[in-house]
């Protein structure tokens, strides 16, 4: 009986070794492809200096936290697919 249950344990085990499952990474979902928002610009009438700052100031700031966003989730993800596709 030993023997039985031995041999029958085997041959299931190399079944699901000898059957390959296909695997794929998943691809970036649609939410994570939106592109930063255009910046704002400067109104072509005004003749005050701190309005031209303030603008140029907020554009620099979003500008740069959607670089910070958009490239760590870049580098995650390729990160992310290098691991996955390291192991076989």
């Amino acid at each position: 009986m030993r023997n039985f249950l031995i041999i029958t344990l085997v041959i299931l085990l190399s079944g699901c070794v000898a059957t390959p499952v296909k695997r794929n990474f998943p691809n970036v979902p649609e939410e994570l492809q939106v592109t930063c928002p255009d910046l704002q610009e400067v109104n072509p009438e005004t003749t005050k200096l701190s309005e031209v700052i303030s603008v140029v100031s907020l554009n620099y700031g979003q500008y740069h936290e959607c670089r910070i966003k958009i490239d760590t989730w870049i580098d995650w993800y390729k990160n992310q697919k290098t691991i996955f596709e390291s192991v076989k």
